[in-house]
């Protein structure tokens, strides 16, 4: 049985961290919500590749999350949100959760 994929979560904390923020009218709301993912991602990272990739990883979360304030005033809220999830989830997928391929010799 495979594990549990952290992409999903990566991306799905940025979006729902949003959603939580915008709903509430309370920032540190989705913050907790962001916070919450970052750490359950961080850790299944470091058990998964080592502390060095997992941290890289967990900054990488971070830009996405501080790159969508300004490409929010550029396209739009959301639309900013979804980009920077898509792009944390990719990232995480490529580096974290898709299966290693096997070599043909």
């Amino acid at each position: 049985m495979r594990p549990l994929p952290t992409w999903p979560i990566a991306a799905g904390a940025l979006l729902l961290g949003f959603a939580v923020a915008e709903i509430t009218g309370a920032r540190a709301a989705g913050g907790v919500v962001l916070f919450l993912g970052a750490l359950a991602c961080g850790l299944r990272w470091r058990l998964l590749l080592g502390l060095p990739r997992a941290v890289a990883l967990v900054a990488a979360f971070l830009a996405c999350f501080a790159l969508s304030h300004p490409l929010g005033d550029a396209i739009g809220a959301w639309p900013a949100v979804f980009v920077v999830a898509a792009a944390i989830g990719g990232l995480s997928w490529w580096v974290a959760d898709r299966a290693p391929v096997a070599v043909a010799r």
